[in-house]
């Protein structure tokens, strides 16, 4: 007698069980919608066929006829002479902005193009002004104003933790066998003490940096200049630029700016030159052809999904809108369909756990620290050991452009190579010779 009256499933015969989930192109949602595509476009092509025959008058060349074939990829641009995904690629725009980065490109491209994510606008001063001109990282001063030495210029925050960390770093490297010399910082603070800076002239440079030059009469100068161009524009130009940097730490940049309309225009007036300069669609009414992928952050806010939503469709024109969260765009670019993103950035690190296409609500971490806090320490602990160019300030803008690439050039999590090297950068300024 069974216990319960409940039917009772029996288990799945596996040597006969057999299913066709997935197994079909209709059963695939961009499949099926590529079809549709091409039905829809096959019954334009007739009637505008029947029509300009309806039309054909006696004497004239008869109209050809265009044969399609519903098996061919054929894409959305047909006098391109792409087919297939390269055709529908090549009309989709995809924009992933940054705080430090913006990263543009069309959906067909094996690489995207990278913009910095910058405007520079008419100021009275420049961002290195601002504060009374205090450098950053900023450093503690003498009551006469005079500079102190450089283990005590940033308090014991710095220095204590720094020599904690020395200390445990050569144990780790003495308990694995890595040599270490014993008297490594007094021979790299002798070196850079006795080390003199060599002069190169500007035409001597092969590496020279092609600063934005400004015309002579101050009333022709641009508004504004965005990307690379505003970062080379000289301190000392005439008019001066301020530079803005619309998002901080994946969020609007409220901070920096009175109004929030300015933001939003200065937001819209970067992606726009970008377009133009970077994709090579310098005309507007183009932009009606293209539909855009909007990357946005994990954790956003709604009404920044609302404003892109608003610029992209009624300033920019575009066709359609998609937006798509950073870990969901990783995964999907990677291949995986579950995995945790870890995103380190210029100013936020994130980390999204993402399962079956899904960003699970719970495992997304937004920590407030990235790439910057990562070049302001390593300037800092280079101070400390008396680097040779004392006077750097990361509110300069040919200093913040020398901090990354000596950052890119030098930091390592290799243990081996963690040791005393001689090395050598090269500051360039405008208007100065390098150094």
């Amino acid at each position: 007698m069974d216990l319960t009256t409940w039917p009772q499933v029996n288990m799945i015969n596996q040597k006969n069980y057999y299913t066709e989930y997935l197994k079909r192109d209709d059963q695939i949602l961009p499949l099926r919608l590529q079809q549709e595509e091409r039905r829809n476009r096959m019954t334009t092509n007739a009637k505008d066929r029947d029509r300009a025959l309806a039309q054909f008058k006696p004497g004239e060349l008869p109209v050809p006829d265009i044969e399609m074939d519903l098996d061919d990829d054929v894409g959305l641009d047909e006098g391109s002479g792409l087919v297939g995904q390269d055709a529908l690629g090549s009309k989709i725009i995809v924009i992933h902005p940054g705080s430090q980065n913006l990263r543009i490109g069309l959906a067909s491209d094996a690489l995207p193009k990278t913009v910095p994510m910058v405007i520079a606008r008419r100021s009275t001063t420049t961002e290195s002004e601002e504060d009374g001109g205090e450098p950053r990282p900023k450093r503690l001063k003498l009551d006469n104003d005079s500079p102190m030495e450089p283990e005590k210029m940033f308090g014991d925050e710095v220095g204590t933790p720094y020599a904690t960390m020395c200390t445990e770093l050569k144990i780790h490297m003495r308990s694995h066998k890595r040599r270490v010399l014993p008297n490594s910082k007094e021979l790299i603070v002798n070196y850079n003490k006795r080390t003199p800076p060599e002069t190169i002239s500007e035409h001597n440079d092969p590496l020279r940096i092609d600063w934005t030059e400004m015309p002579n009469d101050p009333r022709r100068a641009p508004t504004f200049v965005t990307g690379k161009d505003a970062l080379r524009i000289p301190d000392s130009s005439n008019p001066k630029y301020k530079l803005f940097w619309p998002l901080r730490q994946g969020w609007y940049n409220e901070h920096d700016y009175d109004e929030k309309r300015i933001l939003y225009d200065d937001i819209a007036v970067i992606i726009e030159e970008a377009i133009k300069t970077q994709l090579n669609i310098p005309r507007k009414k183009d932009w009606m052809q293209y539909g855009c992928v909007f990357v946005v952050p994990d954790l956003y806010e709604r009404r920044y999904v609302t404003q892109i939503l608003r610029m992209l469709l009624r300033d920019f024109g575009f066709a359609r809108v998609c937006f798509i969260q950073e870990s969901l765009a990783a995964t999907f670019g990677a291949g995986y369909t579950s995995a945790c993103v870890v995103d380190i950035g210029a100013q936020k690190t994130s980390v999204c756990c993402v399962e079956e296409g899904m960003c699970l609500e719970n495992s997304r971490i937004n920590l407030k620290y990235g790439g910057a806090d990562v070049t302001e320490t390593f300037i800092k602990m280079m101070l400390f050991d008396h680097f040779p160019y004392s006077e750097i300030n990361l509110n300069r803008r040919y200093d913040f452009l020398l901090a990354e690439e000596i950052k890119i050039k030098f930091c390592t999590l290799n243990e081996g190579d963690v040791s005393p090297q001689p090395a050598d950068f090269h500051l360039r300024a405008s208007g100065q010779p390098t150094r």
